[in-house]
């Protein structure tokens, strides 16, 4: 399904509300101290993609208004925490190790499956040329370190418990 103009929420440029280009900035009263903080959520997300401080204002009472330029800088800031987050958690899933095996170097990988109901994970070697040498499925908890993939290569890779 396209989306059409109807479908956008409208744009907001307020000095502490600004809507645009699928992203809000509300400028909040920061509730550690005297300040205040600036909220960016995505359209469509519950929790925002980064709160952090916001400007006073020339009286040293309010916050600074914001702005286009500062509301670009903000979206490219949120943009990059959430990037940043996918990174890590793919990082987290997936985890390779290479180690020394009887016929060369052996790549052993562990790829974790995030299911809501059953979360598991592969487990996998493959030979330098890339071709797959063993491939079982195993609990998502199950630790990969080079420690346990050397074992895993010398024990001639059996079914993991």
């Amino acid at each position: 399904m396209n989306e059409t103009d109807d479908d956008l929420p409208e744009a907001i440029h307020e000095a502490r509300l600004w809507r645009d280009d699928g992203w809000t900035a509300r400028v909040i009263k920061n509730e550690d101290d005297e300040g205040w903080a600036v909220a960016m959520l995505q359209d469509g997300e519950a929790e925002p993609a980064l709160v952090g401080p916001w400007t006073m204002g020339r009286d040293k009472k309010n916050p600074k208004p914001l702005d286009t330029a500062a509301f670009i800088t903000l979206v490219k800031t949120a943009k990059e925490v959430l990037r940043r987050h996918e990174q890590h958690a793919h990082a987290e899933r997936h985890r390779s190790v290479t180690v020394d095996g009887d016929g060369g170097r052996i790549t052993v990988r562990l790829d974790i499956v995030a299911d809501d109901d059953e979360p598991y994970a592969t487990l996998s070697a493959s030979d330098a040329a890339g071709d797959e040498i063993a491939r079982f499925r195993v609990g998502a908890g199950y630790r990969l370190d080079a420690r346990s993939a050397s074992a895993w290569v010398a024990g001639g890779f059996p079914r993991p418990d």
